[in-house]
């Protein structure tokens, strides 16, 4: 097939998928967007616990607090400017090839979809973590198992139906599941005592670094993740920075607040602070009853997470098929939900493969391959600023490019150091998943050459030559 008819033909493909979007108002509005931000991002103070246990509430407390500023806020603001100049499906990979080509394109896709979805894995383990405190049965062995699968196998199904059913389900999940929390503060402010805010831990209690860092940095990354729905999104030029903005004041307070009433009314146990103990905090402070509600808090967190993650992978994989980096079939949507569900089945599979792992386990992973894709997406945010400056972009970071530097050499001096503390299991994991994201760029160019697999080419030389007409 020749050139101009593959762009005859993507173009009649792409006007077919806008009439069908259109008709069927599958198009993302603000108030969805920004709960969808919060669920890729936080979904609530579960999983938050660990930083107390690891390092005690004074600097956990000012971990929450400091850390959006030196990590969440540029993660923000750079995802803003790119989602809005380039408003892909494809998200940072297309920001990764269009400031250095195909080779790192396809690698940053490898890496942000395996961090993704191995990400994935981590939901449906902490929501049974948070049962077992209920329900025993659900601490080991093949019930521990069962329930994961089924979760993970339910939860894949509602994405299936549809970003906007997603979207209005992430609204409602947002306020069901932080209302036990905004119970557990009200009912907490008579029995703060504001001098165990300060308290560097308990005597004897080591501190955990690695664990305490690898736990700020999972509740408060994945921010450009939204950047891959940007196709899907209603006006995202105007969208994307107002939900950024809103999703990361809510996320912020998310944590804050609980942490402060928590850690206020309680006596220090700090070997007690893991995943699924604010359920025994809240029957500390009200009771039995508010500890149910906290569990079932979290299953709807983590319906909302799940979803959330599920949604950013599938239409990843959408992206990447759109502008050639893997086979045009990754990329066919549903005939009556206009979803991605070979994206959707792809990375529901490779969660449940993980879901083995330990949350711990797949945390550390989860944060080293996300590290590696990060520190490439901060390269090509200030490579673009170099090589298309005259590029229009509707949104752009107002610093200086000394102020871009500090922005991003700042938040990725964090990314290092956390790579840098992960174990030897993690590095082999992170060495074999990138040699393989290798293995499948040269894989993918040769089955191009050869002619054997469709690609959608066209689509990658129509963006091409659409940021050539912006500059």
């Amino acid at each position: 097939m020749g050139t101009s008819e593959s762009s005859l033909e993507s173009s009649l493909l792409i006007e077919d998928e806008e009439q069908q979007t259109t008709k069927n108002s599958k198009k993302l509005a603000l108030i969805p967007l920004i709960f969808l931000i919060y669920f890729e991002v936080a979904g609530g103070p579960y999983g938050e616990e660990a930083a107390v246990g690891a390092a005690g509430p004074l600097l956990a407390i000012l971990g929450f607090l400091i850390f959006p500023f030196i990590w969440s806020i540029p993660e923000a603001l750079v995802t803003a400017e790119l989602a809005t100049t380039f408003p892909g499906n494809g998200g940072f990979v297309i920001w990764a090839h269009k400031a250095f080509g195909p080779f790192w394109g396809s690698l940053m896709g490898s890496w942000k979809l395996l961090s993704g979805v191995i990400n994935l894995a981590s939901y449906p383990v902490l929501c049974v973590d948070y049962l077992k405190q209920v329900l025993p049965v659900f601490s080991s062995g093949f019930p521990r198992y069962l329930a994961i699968l089924f979760s993970t196998l339910f939860l894949s199904f509602l994405n299936y139906t549809g970003l906007t059913v997603v979207g209005y389900t992430a609204v409602c999940l947002g306020i069901a599941s932080l209302f036990p929390f905004i119970v557990l503060t009200l009912l907490s402010i008579p029995k703060i005592d504001a001098t165990r805010w300060i308290s560097l831990g308990q005597k004897g209690v080591q501190k955990d670094w690695t664990l305490f860092f690898n736990t700020l940095f999972w509740n408060l990354n994945f921010w450009d993740n939204v950047s891959t729905l940007a196709g899907e999104v209603d006006q995202p030029q105007k969208t994307y920075p107002i939900a950024l903005f809103s999703a990361g004041i809510f996320t912020c307070l998310s944590y804050l607040i609980p942490l402060l009433a928590a850690t206020g009314a309680t006596s220090l146990d700090q070997k007690k602070w893991v995943d699924g103990y604010f359920a025994d905090l809240a029957a500390m402070i009200a009771g039995k009853w508010l500890k149910y509600w906290v569990e079932i808090g979290a299953v709807l967190s983590v319906i909302g997470l799940y979803e959330a993650q599920l949604s950013s992978c599938a239409y990843q994989i959408l992206g990447m098929a759109n502008i050639g980096v893997v086979p045009r079939f990754f990329g066919v949507r549903s005939k009556w939900f206009s979803t991605p569900w070979v994206g959707i089945l792809i990375s529901t599979m490779i969660a449940l493969a993980v879901s083995y792992l330990t949350f711990a386990d797949i945390i550390s992973s989860v944060n080293f391959l996300y590290s590696l894709g990060m520190l490439l997406e901060f390269a090509s945010f200030l490579w673009l600023r170099r090589k298309m400056p005259s590029l229009k972009r509707p949104y752009k970071v107002p610093l200086p490019v000394a102020g871009l530097l500090i922005m991003c050499i700042v938040p990725s001096g964090f990314l290092v150091y956390v790579m840098v503390v992960a174990s030897k299991t993690v590095y082999i994991v992170g060495a074999l998943l990138t040699l393989f994201g290798i293995i499948w760029y040269f894989l993918m160019k040769f089955c191009k050459l050869k002619m054997w697999i469709e690609f959608d080419n066209a689509g990658e030389k129509d963006a091409d030559e659409a940021a050539d007409e912006d500059e």
